[in-house]
């Protein structure tokens, strides 16, 4: 079912236009691009409410968060959240209305030190499985955007997602550093950062899988 658009959306966006990031016209190899200082390069791609994104910013003043969300009448709410909070946390949040499949415009190869993925649409149907963000096609591409030393980290409520994501690593000859199908019962826990979706479904004794997975060729 289509979202209903939200009332005076173009408003909305452009009153917090000044969080949003530019499209480059080269791909972003340095975070000076849209921030005043140097700090390693941190995205989460499909952001949802902002909540995630606007808390990693707080608590890592150092580093320099771009928030990638594809339909803009959900990204609005994030874009308020951060104005909301920008008392809260340093400058060093932007975020980018756009797609996956568009990440080699934005940054360049080698660019990112942490890509976040949480709780992607699992596109459940056998057919639909090369649009999930966890697709071979899409793991190749974070692969290349990372740094030698960057990581990957997922997050899902979704066992069939996460199981799929396992077999397209491996097929990809990818050995995560961590898994685990019960992360707020696990050692990884510790520092973990909860999205919105993420506390109602702990909230409903939901187990949320994880695991991270290294830029650096780690063989199974």
């Amino acid at each position: 079912m289509r979202m209903r658009r939200k009332k005076n959306i173009d408003a909305r966006l452009a009153a917090c236009a000044h969080l949003l990031a530019d499209k480059p016209e080269e791909p972003i190899s340095t975070s000076q691009v849209d921030f005043d200082f140097e700090g390693d390069i941190c995205l989460e791609i499909g952001c949802g409410k902002g909540g995630f994104a606007v808390r990693c910013a707080a608590e890592n003043p150092t580093m320099c968060f771009y928030a990638m969300e594809r339909v803009p009448n959900v990204m609005v709410n994030a874009l308020e959240r951060a104005e909301r909070e920008k008392d809260t946390r340093p400058d060093n949040l932007r975020f980018i209305i756009g797609r996956a499949e568009d990440l080699a415009e934005w940054f360049a190869p080698g660019s990112l030190s942490v890509l976040y993925l949480n709780f992607s649409d699992p596109w459940p149907k056998a057919r639909n499985a090369k649009r999930r963000l966890t697709a071979r096609k899409f793991l190749l591409t974070y692969f290349k955007l990372l740094s030698e030393d960057g990581t990957l980290y997922f997050k899902t409520d979704n066992v069939d997602l996460f199981n799929f994501t396992l077999d397209e690593l491996k097929a990809l000859d990818r050995a995560p550093s961590y898994v685990t199908y019960d992360l707020h019962h696990s050692p990884f826990a510790a520092g973990n950062i909860m999205t919105e979706y993420e506390s109602n479904f702990v909230n409903r004794g939901i187990a949320i899988c994880a695991l991270a997975v290294s830029a650096r060729q780690i063989h199974f």
